[in-house]
């Protein structure tokens, strides 16, 4: 057995609702309706106050009736999910905990965060949690060291985030090439397919390789940032943020579909030329 394996369980293990999360997906067929978290936006700005009867959603190529659109009502998940391998030192990490800083200042009450942070392990700092000093003193604690494991950490951030009600915001921020993942690239993608979570992922230096992050923001609805320094990294933390407070809920009960396997989703807005940014699909079934 590979020697980190026990790490990643630990960190599971130290949650216990990421069990049941794990064991019973948020796309079953034993769940009626889908929700899909929509950024909608015109010449780069976020197109505000639409409603159900604005939105088409096809599943398969099938149209579907929307139910619900919400905005800015559900309480956030946000999980900061920070590579704290050897080479963030010096300014650099200081300027990763000002921008973990900033997007725990703009959290509103009732809203939880969590910390994550990773390097050849991945290691639980703060446990979703509405005191956010909790998560501030981890943040501060934090000390780099090791190799790069952001494929494992970007598998706990998800699962995190979905280990509770609310709506899960995974920010990923990684310096390197990943060097020590347990889990396969490939493996992780598959388990977004069934994930709720949006993941923002903000990729810095010479060596960044974000192939994997780049996938992974895009199957969930996010986006990836690519980035020379960290000197900015605080604003793009917050505009993370404020972006994700910007998003749509659509609901919807699948018709005409099959209860199982991979479904494509499509989600535009009708009579707009707007761009649209929604996850690319949901797995159904076991």
């Amino acid at each position: 057995m590979n020697a980190r394996v026990p790490v990643i369980m630990a960190l599971l293990l130290s949650c216990p609702p990421l069990s049941a999360a794990a064991q019973n997906p948020t796309f079953s067929s034993k769940v009626e309706a889908i929700r899909v978290d929509v950024l909608v936006t015109e010449r780069g700005k976020p197109v505000l106050g639409l409603g159900p009867g604005d939105f088409e959603i096809f599943d398969n190529g099938v149209g579907q009736q929307v139910d619900l659109v919400s905005f800015d009502r559900q309480p956030l998940n946000v999980i900061l999910t920070l590579d704290m391998s050897d080479s963030v030192i010096g300014e650099r990490l200081a300027n990763l905990r000002v921008a973990g800083r900033g997007v725990l200042d703009g959290l509103k009450t009732g809203d939880r965060a969590a910390l994550v942070t990773f390097s050849h392990a991945v290691s639980l700092g703060a446990d979703l949690t509405v005191d956010l000093a909790r998560v501030r003193i981890a943040l501060e604690q934090t000390r780099p060291s090791g190799y790069t494991s952001v494929v494992d950490a970007s598998f706990a951030g998800m699962m995190i985030g979905e280990s509770d009600a609310g709506r899960a915001l995974v920010i990923v921020f990684s310096d390197g090439l990943d060097t020590s993942s347990w889990l396969a690239p490939e493996a992780v993608l598959e388990i977004a397919k069934r994930s709720d979570a949006v993941v923002y992922a903000v990729s810095a230096g010479a060596d960044q390789d974000g192939g994997f992050l780049r996938d992974l923001g895009e199957q969930t609805g996010g986006r990836l940032f690519e980035i020379e320094s960290t000197s900015k990294l605080s604003a793009i933390f917050v505009q993370v943020l404020e972006e994700f407070r910007r998003r749509y809920v659509l609901s919807y009960s699948p018709t005409g579909v099959s209860a199982d396997g991979w479904h494509q989703l499509t989600v535009r807005v009708k009579g707009r030329n707007a761009t649209v940014k929604a996850r690319r699909g949901y797995l159904a079934g076991k």
